[in-house]
């Protein structure tokens, strides 16, 4: 099984990140879909990061999707899902969140590094800021105390979350401060100290090693 796809990008690290969790043994190819566009193209024609080519050589695409699919392989991938865990109601809660914050995130990274300022709609990207800080909020609110989402060990929904706020502080830290969300980074500094987190960094071009 192969994950296509440069490790600053949350969605390629959540996969990442599980499949080492979990033990699961894969290769990572970190191929960017900016510099490398027609060798993601030959893998992955929809050009979409992450992608995952199983072994019969299906490409599958979109992080949720290939989570889903990753969970019928093996009982420990299964164990990190939402719906497995202590507290499936909340884990499927913060995940989706986490999802929302990613995703304004990646749209306000774009609108700054694709388009200059007077190309930018003001409406549009206050609507998105507006997104991001009420989903930061959420997520500082409602993660734990101490350990994990859903009690016990590391979960999926743990992941995203950490995913989700470390992109924000490599390609947003002038607009999210550390020190406005203490609930947060402090999930964010646990997940990070973890084997599965230092051995897949944000870092464009370092290749995971094999789970």
């Amino acid at each position: 099984m192969q994950l296509i796809g440069m490790l600053d990008s949350p969605y390629v690290r959540r996969i990442a990140v599980t499949l080492l969790t979990a033990g699961v043994k894969f290769e990572h190819r970190p191929i960017s879909l900016f510099r490398h566009i027609d060798a993601f193209r030959a893998l992955s024609p929809l050009l979409k990061a992450p992608s995952l080519i199983v072994d019969d050589g299906t490409v599958l695409v979109e992080s949720s999707v290939i989570l889903d699919y990753l969970g019928t392989l093996s009982r420990e991938l299964k164990a990190l899902t939402p719906s497995a865990s202590a507290n499936p109601l909340k884990s499927a809660r913060l995940t989706g969140v986490a999802l929302t914050v990613c995703e304004k995130a990646v749209q306000i990274h774009y609108e700054r590094v694709l388009r200059t300022p007077d190309q930018q709609n003001p409406d549009w990207r206050a609507r998105i800021d507006a997104q991001l800080t009420e989903g930061l909020e959420a997520l500082n609110r409602e993660t734990p105390d101490g350990g994990w989402v859903a009690g016990g060990s590391v979960g999926a929904a743990d992941i995203m979350i950490a995913c989700a706020f470390g992109f924000t502080q490599v390609a947003l830290a002038d607009l999210v401060a550390p020190a406005r969300y203490p609930r947060l980074t402090a999930l964010y500094e646990r997940a990070e100290a973890l084997p599965a987190f230092r051995a897949a960094p944000p870092i464009d071009g370092v290749t995971a090693p094999i789970g």
